[in-house]
């Protein structure tokens, strides 16, 4: 179907973006993944071509663009690749609209020209050991000091994504005393600097996909935080993280559906290639039959989020809509992952295969942002269940 989201200018950067997977990512993938990180200069390399800037407003040197479109193009071809780009999911459609939405004028002419150029890498640090995705539970604590001049922060977080590379760490902590008749409040964000005393990386966690992108465990011994750094309203943290959610759904619905189509296309080429016998792969019916259903599932979640694209442009999107366009697109990208790299056979199953990589780098959608569990409580509820 002809899509509608995009126009030439997206095609043009469409373009640029593949050129530059190509001849900056491809080539080392492998050693990045090894590593558990990607070199500092590819974020440089990605402010250089504006990708950090796209919702940026123009008085901040960004494009001004309130949509999720072009980063979409990005994901697309990253996922055509079979490849991430580190933590820049994180820092573009996580930590962004905190620091646009509720971030002072003050904190935003001091961290968005560093954000934009890829000096200064960003994190978000809420899921603690002890409470998983239970934000009301965060134990994570910070006192305002005497003269009210900082916050002494102390606690752990785990599970962040660019945690061990970043240079500014969003953390979700608690800075009143815990109230059990209202657990969500009392919670606030505050901006970390990373190389503020007190501020520790811990361990580097092992995944089983995504391992380009670094996932660590952070710890603060009495940090000293400037009251300056406080994001939005001291306490207001629970409602801030509740705003977030629609577009960090959305997003995953986008990179699930992202990864199903790069899955299709480097299924489609394999198996024209591919010869069982002296017979191109391609030609048995059993293959025509499975790609046929992929195409058609793929087809839906591109459906699904132009529409979910086009009614976050347009202020509509809510939070049951987001809900079913990730819960849709992750599955869908489980079920379509899954039979492609069963059509690959034993090539599928090496980890130096992009099919490969795209089936274990997707399993995650599926966890994060909210798990396919409560996105169906979410969607019941909208039905009046």
């Amino acid at each position: 179907m002809r899509r509608t989201v995009f126009t030439k200018d997206h095609e043009a950067f469409r373009a640029t973006i593949r050129a530059f997977v190509a001849e900056e990512v491809v080539p080392h993938y492998a050693d990045w993944e090894r590593q558990g990180h990607v070199p500092r200069d590819l974020y440089r390399k990605l402010g250089a071509l504006g990708v950090f800037g796209f919702n940026v407003p123009e008085e901040f040197g960004g494009a001004g663009v309130t949509d999720l479109t072009y980063l979409t193009v990005l994901r697309e071809e990253c996922g055509r690749a079979g490849v991430v780009l580190g933590a820049e999911s994180v820092h573009t459609c996580l930590v962004l609209p905190y620091l646009l939405e509720f971030g002072s004028e003050d904190q935003k002419r001091r961290w968005l020209p560093g954000f934009l150029s890829g000096e200064i890498m960003t994190a978000i640090a809420m899921t603690e050991p002890g409470t998983g995705s239970d934000l009301a539970g965060i134990a994570t604590r910070a006192r305002l000091s005497d003269d009210g001049t900082h916050y002494v922060l102390s606690g752990a977080k785990t599970f962040i994504t660019g945690g061990a590379r970043a240079n500014l760490v969003l953390v979700v902590c608690r800075t009143t005393p815990y109230d059990p008749d209202d657990r969500r409040a009392g919670l606030s964000i505050l901006c970390v600097k990373t190389d503020s005393e007190g501020f520790a990386v811990g361990r580097k966690l092992d995944k089983i996909g995504l391992r380009a992108q670094d996932t660590a465990e952070l710890s603060f011994a009495d940090v000293r935080v400037p009251v300056e750094n406080l994001l939005g309203e001291e306490g207001a943290a629970f409602s801030y993280l509740t705003h977030n959610l629609v577009v960090e759904r959305l997003g995953a619905a986008v990179g699930a559906y992202a990864n199903a189509a790069g899955a299709m296309g480097l299924t489609r080429e394999y198996v024209r290639e591919r010869e069982v016998s002296g017979t191109p792969v391609a030609a048995f019916q059993n293959t025509k039959f499975v790609l046929a259903e992929c195409a058609a599932e793929v087809e839906a979640a591109q459906c699904l989020v132009d529409r979910a694209l086009l009614a976050h442009a347009a202020g509509g999107l809510t939070p049951a809509d987001a809900a079913r366009a990730k819960l849709f697109c992750t599955e869908t990208a489980g079920r379509v992952i899954d039979k492609c790299l069963q059509l690959h056979g034993e090539h599928g199953y090496l980890r130096e295969s992009p099919i490969a990589r795209l089936y274990a780098d997707t399993r995650v959608n599926r966890i994060y942002a909210g798990t396919s569990e409560v996105m169906k409580t979410i969607i019941a509820k909208d039905l009046g269940l």
